[in-house]
């Protein structure tokens, strides 16, 4: 059975263990390099408020001046998404 190798979203490092399920049933891992920033992550997101891409423009929209009510359109996440992000 082949394997697919894991890696960190944050670092690119392979040094990744699993480190339990989420609530709906998904893979979770964690980053043991410890210059990584990233301590757990999945590798699918279903949900695209969690995704750290997602996060990265709630914070630059902001900063640039965009609403929460606009950023949450825009970005197709919830507004309460936006709020835990700012």
């Amino acid at each position: 059975m082949a394997e697919i190798p894991v890696l960190c979203p944050q670092c690119g490092s392979d040094h990744v263990k699993k480190r339990g399920k989420t609530n709906q049933g998904k893979q979770r891992y964690a980053c043991h390099n410890t210059s990584c920033l990233t301590y757990t992550f999945i590798l699918g997101y279903s949900y695209q408020g969690h995704l750290p891409e997602v996060k990265k423009k709630i914070i630059d929209m902001a900063l640039n001046g965009s609403g929460i009510r606009d950023t949450a359109r825009v970005l197709s996440v919830s507004q309460t998404t936006v709020i835990k992000h700012i």
